[in-house]
């Protein structure tokens, strides 16, 4: 499979960035040409921020998964579609071909259609990252079911959330996961999910670890037993539309996906089915320059956005091998990621900066003897990339003979929105360097002014961008007003990120983090309210107020300072150890602080705001210049934290 849209050169990656920004539709209109369509749209583009209303390839009729299954069968139908490494070494990996997938896909959404999946229905995916949770994932878009893949490590609250504000009707999940030397018993938090839940039908579950769990009459059905009942009536008439792709309109939703806002409810993205296959494919095959043949490793869980965009959609929208990982990198030791590279010959790795700092701590004996000469192609994703890292992966993993891709974007945009491409436009360490065509960034300051470099200087401020590229969010699910003021109505007439960045003289782009109240933590964002509201629910909670701060491993880290009121019994260690219990049951362990500082009072002005502007600078060890603090209700409460700072 060879792609015509596939940039090969600098020249050509500014020729079509031009084109793409002076004829945007006729640039996309001609890449959307490439895919498989029952019907061509009508419009390629309809657009305006103010409502906001985007549509892309309107009236086109399709369906993703004939574009990254059925359209491969004749050529690729023996090749592997996902290589699957379990997490334990020991344990048979198996290799999934595109005639396998499709006909495993197929017989899942028969089985979704047998339990009462209609197009439209929310199905909510809560699995290991396994070949079925792919399978689920496809089945689901090839009946025009709405996925909403929750990450595994969420807890039974933020699942009951998550299930309400969908108003899923259907769960997907295992009887437990395996995640390095843990078992996970994925149903039994499902089932604490559920108490009380009045709105979901089915329950299918798949057999993983074997863990004993509850099964309900009439709701809960074993997922091999209703394969069972697919694969042995294929012969029977009423299966003549057997797996048969029900046909969507690009601007269908595809899929649900919630990311933690600076509110403590999370929102529901959501993508829609034409724009994002487009955009997902374009970038896949440019940012990593993928060549047919290639094995692509992208580290990341299924749960978040780069699972969906860089395991799944984009890579077998691309005929590509796509390499699912079921553990993590240090299980059984730190030599994990290195073994599947020299095991499978992985030409692309994709993964955290917060995996390669992790990593880098355990030296260089994990690379021993693992043969690394397959790679071509390094990149990272989730957060920006500090240079020391840079620099090891480059070193001793890349051998200085692969391009790393330091790609930005988040669950919204659905695509890599900034990259260089590899081995094709330059690169720069640290630096997310140039957005991809079609992209129009900008940087204002505060008040919405545009910010113009004089001469060659660097210049820095809030990203934004100014005009639609496919993969944009459409909405927030139920709640279109959450999705304007969250993205549209910061700037007028601009997409604002949330993110600060600087530019250079070359245009390139680095990215220097949130400027709102959201955290991000080894490459996820959580919001500051979800984790206060959290903390908030012991009962010995007062108040808290949460930031981030510096952390060597995950980037950022969790520093929250809490008004603790616990009785006569001040054991301050116990009372940590309860409220980081309560956030793991409350969100998961991922959201867990690493520092708790408790406090008599936080700094708050008269009208009852708590300065986070000063805690951030206290927990980053900024304590001399903490600005004017005259405006607070207690200015002395400054000096008692600065004191207590752990």
């Amino acid at each position: 499979m060879s792609y015509p849209y596939q940039i090969t050169s600098f020249e050509e990656y500014k020729q079509q960035y031009k084109k793409s920004v002076e004829e945007p539709e006729a640039f996309w209109a001609e890449i959307a040409g490439h895919f498989t369509w029952r019907k061509k749209w009508d419009t390629v583009l309809n657009w305006n921020f103010t409502e906001p209303k985007i549509e892309w390839f309107k009236g086109g009729k399709m369906n993703i998964t004939e574009n990254c299954l059925d359209r491969h069968l004749e050529t690729l139908g023996e090749k592997p579609a996902i290589i699957w490494e379990p997490n334990n070494p020991e344990e048979k990996p198996r290799v999934v071909t595109y005639n396998r997938l499709h006909k495993r896909v197929c017989q899942f959404a028969q089985v979704l259609r047998n339990n009462g999946v209609k197009k439209g229905d929310r199905v909510c995916i809560y699995m290991g990252m396994i070949p079925e949770l792919a399978y689920a994932v496809l089945a689901c878009a090839r009946i025009g079911a709405i996925h909403s893949v929750i990450f595994g490590g969420f807890s039974a609250q933020s699942i009951a959330d998550r299930l309400e504000d969908a108003k899923a009707e259907f769960i997907v999940t295992c009887d437990g996961a395996y995640r390095g030397g843990k078992d996970i018993p994925l149903k039994s938090v499902i089932d604490d999910a559920l108490i009380g839940n009045k709105i979901v039908k089915k329950v299918i579950v798949y057999t993983r670890t074997r863990t004993p769990v509850s099964m309900l009459k009439g709701r809960d059905v074993w997922w091999e037993d209703e394969m069972r009942i697919v694969s042995e009536g294929l012969d029977v008439p009423s299966h003549t539309n057997f797996g048969a792709a029900e046909e969507m309109d690009a601007e269908d939703p595809l899929f649900i996906l919630y990311t933690s806002g600076s509110t403590g409810k999370p929102k529901g993205v959501v993508h829609a089915c034409g724009g994002y296959m487009v955009y997902t494919n374009y970038t896949f095959v440019n940012v990593f320059n993928y060549k047919p043949g290639q094995i692509h490793f992208c580290t990341a869980d299924i749960g978040w956005i780069t699972g969906h965009s860089y395991i799944v959609y984009g890579p077998l929208s691309a005929g590509a091998t796509s390499l699912l990982f079921e553990g993590i990198p240090t299980y059984p030791d730190a030599g994990r990621f290195w073994d599947i590279v020299d095991k499978y010959k992985v030409n692309i790795l994709y993964t955290a900066p917060t995996a390669i700092r992790s990593l880098m701590g355990f030296g260089l004996e994990p690379l021993q003897g693992k043969d690394l000469s397959s790679l071509e192609v390094l990149g990272t994703v989730g957060e920006p990339i500090n240079e020391e890292a840079w620099h090891w992966y480059d070193e001793h993993i890349g051998k200085k003979k692969c391009p790393i891709v330091d790609t930005w974007w988040q669950t919204e945009t659905g695509g890599v929105l900034i990259s260089n491409l590899a081995g094709i436009t330059p690169s720069k360490p640290s630096w997310a360097t140039l957005p991809m065509p079609g992209v129009q960034m900008l940087l204002v300051d505060e008040n919405g002014k545009e910010v113009v470099a004089e001469g060659n200087e660097t210049v820095s401020g809030n990203l934004c961008i100014k005009a639609p590229w496919p993969s944009i969010l459409r909405t927030t699910y139920g709640d279109h007003e959450r999705c304007r003021t969250n993205y549209f109505a910061t700037y007028p007439n601009l997409y604002f990120t949330g993110d600060g960045a600087m530019r250079d003289e070359n245009g390139f782009y680095r990215i220097t983090g949130r400027v709102d109240d959201v955290l991000n933590v080894s490459g996820h964002r959580i919001g500051t309210a979800e984790v206060e509201n959290a903390i908030n629910m012991h009962a010995g909670v007062v108040e808290s107020a949460v930031v981030g701060y510096p952390h060597d491993i995950k980037g950022q880290g969790i520093y929250a300072y809490v008004i603790f009121n616990g009785g006569s019994n001040q054991n301050e260690d116990l009372y940590k150890k309860d409220i980081l219990a309560t956030v793991t049951r409350i969100i998961g362990a991922i959201a867990k602080p690493d520092k708790i500082q408790f406090v008599s009072g936080l700094p708050k002005t008269r009208s009852g705001k708590i300065m986070r502007r000063i805690l951030r600078k206290i927990a980053e060890g900024e304590t001399g210049n903490l600005g004017d603090t005259s405006t607070l209700l207690d200015p002395n409460i400054v000096d008692e934290i600065k004191n207590g700072r752990l």
